[in-house]
């Protein structure tokens, strides 16, 4: 059993040499393995930066409170540190690597993550079969890393990523974002393979309900002017569906 910790999370971006602006206003979260925590809250209330924060993104400057990992402090250490330690962002929006192969990016990442290269039979069994799930095409490999690649492709890149580098804990940013309901049936099915496979925790954050009817939540938690305002199971889901963030904003 895995816990990530935060705790009274002050998160600051800068604006410019003089000024700076608080994003993250005392934010506090617990995931265990095997559980799914969804953050739900209107666009601006600092969803993405809490995303970005965890996996260590330079341009967010922690100004008090902490992050740990199975009591291991997170903030301590560099992205690529918390990516062994078994941390995984899938991006809001995925960036295009020119010049690095999917099959070259897959194998280079598994090999830091686990400090060794993995078995090449093994590793070509793992990486088809998980492709074959994710209805990848066997000749995105040899393209470069989401190079022209449709939305789509992009999140179910990123699901790969996750099924081949089994984290502890997964942070998906808005992973149904730009989906149709075939690609996001997808993706969820890889996104519930992989906790079943691996006890992983997940934390999913999204605007919408839909993904939460294939991504079951254990965890509800409102989002709203960088701080949780509330919290519960997936039956708050649907009261936001239904009511939407105002009342939240209003008292923001």
């Amino acid at each position: 059993m895995s816990t990530l910790e935060i705790r009274d999370l002050h998160v600051s971006i800068r604006i410019d040499d003089e000024t700076t602006k608080e994003i993250l206003k005392g934010v506090d979260l617990t995931i265990k393995s095997g559980e799914i925590h969804a953050v739900m809250g209107p666009n601006g209330s600092g969803k993405s930066t809490l995303a970005a924060t965890i996996a260590g993104h330079p341009r967010y400057e922690v100004t008090s409170g902490t992050i740990t990992l199975d009591g291991e402090d997170v903030l301590d250490m560099e992205v690529d540190e918390r990516a062994r330690a078994g941390l995984f962002l899938g991006m809001q929006y995925p960036v295009e690597v020119p010049g690095v192969t999917m099959t070259n990016f897959l194998r280079t990442a598994k090999t830091a993550i686990d400090g060794e290269a993995p078995n090449i039979r093994h590793w070509t069994k793992d990486l088809k079969s998980a492709m074959e799930n994710l209805k990848i095409d066997p000749s995105f490999v040899q393209r470069n890393v989401n190079e022209g690649f449709s939305g789509g492709e992009k999140k179910r890149h990123e699901i790969l990523q996750l099924e081949l580098l089994k984290p502890k804990f997964a942070v998906l940013d808005e992973t149904d974002s730009g989906l149709d309901i075939d690609a996001l049936k997808i993706v969820s099915d890889g996104v519930n393979r992989a906790m079943a496979e691996n006890e992983m925790g997940t934390l999913l954050i999204t605007h919408y309900t839909r993904i939460l009817n294939y991504i079951k939540p254990d965890f509800v938690h409102v989002f709203v002017d960088g701080k949780m305002v509330e919290e519960g199971g997936p039956e708050l889901a649907e009261r936001l569906e239904a009511e939407g963030y105002d009342r939240y904003a209003a008292n923001a």
